[in-house]
C-alpha cells in the first residue's frame, strides 16, 4: 500500500525517505483514543439483540420443522453480526471499548464465549501480532504463515507442500477457520501463563455448559444446525479479513534491522474500503493502518480519524475488487518488496535459493 504524503498537515512527500515523524502522529491520534461507554453500549445493543434474535428465529424454524435452507440463510445473516462481536471483543483486548478495565475484561470474556475465543490468551497473542507485523525476522505468531520466495525455494518438497496446501484459498478460508475457532482457541498458546490458561479453561467450560444445555432443550443435532454453519461463515468472514489486512501485493516487510514500526503500521495494515453497510458490519476493522499506529483507538472512532487526519488519508486504499487479487498472492520476494504469485517464481532455480536466504538473513 503506497503512501501519497507523508506530512501530517496537508502536503506531498516521498514517504519511504521521510516517512511521519512517529511521536507527531502518535501525538495527533491521541485524541481519538478515548473510549466512550454510551458508544459502546450503543454498540452492544446494536450487536447483541439482533444476533440473540436471529439465533431465537433459527431456534424457531427448527422447532417448527421449517426448511432447512431457511436456517441455513438466517445462520448467515447471524454470522455477520458475530464477525462484529468479534470485533468488539477485539477492541476489548486493546482495552479500547470501554473506559474501564473491568468493563472490558467482563465484556471480552462473554464475547469470547460466543465467539469460541478465550479473552486473555487471545489477547496475548495479538499484542505479540502488533509487536511483530511486518518483521521478516519475528514472523509466526498471531500472523498467517508466510514464507519468503528464497526460503520456499529452498525448503524440503514436504514443506513445500504442505505450504501451497495450506495458502489454498479453500483450506485457508474454510478448513483452517474451524480448526482454529474449534480446536487450536481450546488450549493454551505457546508461553501462556496463569491468567492466559484461566481464560482457556473457563471459556471452554462455558461453551461446554452452552452445548449441554442447548442439547437438552433443543437438541444436539438442532444445535449443530444453527451454531455450525454461524460459526463456519464467521470464522471464515474474520479469517479474511485479518488475510487482506496484512496479504496484498505491495504489503510492508523488512527484516528486524531494517523494520519500521510506523511503516508497519502504515503500509503493512490495508485500508480495506468497503461499502457503508459492510464497513458497519466490520466494525471499522477495513481502517487498519490506522489501527496498528494506535491500537487503542476505539473501532467507533476510527471513522472520524481518519476523516481528520490527513497523513491517514494518504495510504492508496486497498478495493474489494483488488483485494481478492491476493488470493494468489503467496511469497513475499526480498528483491522486488512485494508479495507474489506460486506461478511467478516457477522458472527459478532452486540451487541458488539456500544461498540468497543466507545473504538475506
Amino acid at each position: 500500500m503506497a503512501i501519497k504524503t507523508s506530512s501530517l498537515a496537508k502536503g506531498s512527500t516521498n514517504a519511504e525517505n521521510n516517512p511521519p515523524n512517529r511521536k507527531d502522529l502518535i501525538q495527533a491520534l491521541s485524541t481519538y483514543a478515548q473510549p466512550n461507554h454510551k458508544k459502546a453500549l450503543v454498540q452492544v445493543s446494536n450487536t447483541f439483540i439482533p444476533y440473540i434474535s436471529l439465533w431465537a428465529l433459527m431456534i424457531y424454524t427448527v422447532v417448527q420443522g421449517f426448511s432447512v435452507w431457511i436456517t441455513l440463510v438466517l445462520s448467515v445473516a447471524a454470522a455477520a453480526f458475530l464477525v462484529r462481536l468479534f470485533v468488539l471483543f477485539h477492541d476489548c483486548c486493546h482495552g479500547a471499548f470501554f473506559p474501564w478495565r473491568t468493563g472490558n475484561r467482563l465484556f471480552g470474556y462473554v464475547a469470547g464465549i460466543l465467539t469460541f475465543t478465550p479473552f486473555e490468551d487471545w489477547q496475548r497473542t495479538h499484542v505479540i501480532h502488533h509487536a511483530n507485523s511486518g518483521d521478516l525476522d519475528n514472523r509466526g505468531d498471531g500472523d498467517v504463515w508466510t514464507l519468503t520466495v528464497a526460503e520456499y525455494l529452498s525448503a524440503s518438497r514436504p514443506k513445500r507442500f504442505a505450504y501451497r496446501v495450506f495458502r489454498n484459498p479453500l483450506v485457508l478460508f474454510s478448513i483452517t477457520p474451524l480448526v482454529l475457532f474449534l480446536i487450536v482457541h481450546r488450549f493454551p498458546s505457546p508461553g501462556a501463563k496463569k491468567r492466559e490458561n484461566f481464560s482457556v479453561i473457563f471459556t471452554n467450560v462455558a461453551i461446554a455448559a452452552l452445548i449441554i444445555v442447548m442439547s437438552m432443550t433443543l437438541g444436539f443435532q438442532n444445535y449443530l444446525l444453527i451454531q455450525f454453519p454461524t460459526i463456519l461463515v464467521a470464522a471464515s468472514i474474520g479469517t479474511w479479513l485479518f488475510y487482506v489486512q496484512h496479504q496484498y501485493e505491495d504489503v510492508y516487510w523488512a527484516r528486524n534491522g531494517d523494520w519500521d514500526l510506523t511503516r508497519s503500521g502504515l503500509e503493512g495494515s490495508s485500508y480495506y474500503q468497503m461499502p457503508a453497510a459492510l464497513q458497519w458490519l466490520a466494525g471499522n476493522i477495513g481502517l487498519h493502518h490506522i489501527h496498528h499506529v494506535r491500537a487503542n483507538i476505539p473501532n467507533y472512532n476510527l471513522q472520524r480519524c481518519y476523516n481528520e487526519i490527513p497523513a491517514l488519508q494518504a495510504v492508496t486504499p486497498l478495493t474489494l475488487r483488488k483485494s481478492f487479487q491476493s488470493l494468489w498472492l503467496n511469497l513475499w520476494d526480498e528483491d522486488e518488496q512485494k508479495l507474489v504469485s506460486f506461478r511467478s517464481i516457477r522458472r527459478m532455480p532452486r540451487k541458488n535459493a539456500m544461498h540468497k536466504q543466507n545473504i538475506n538473513t
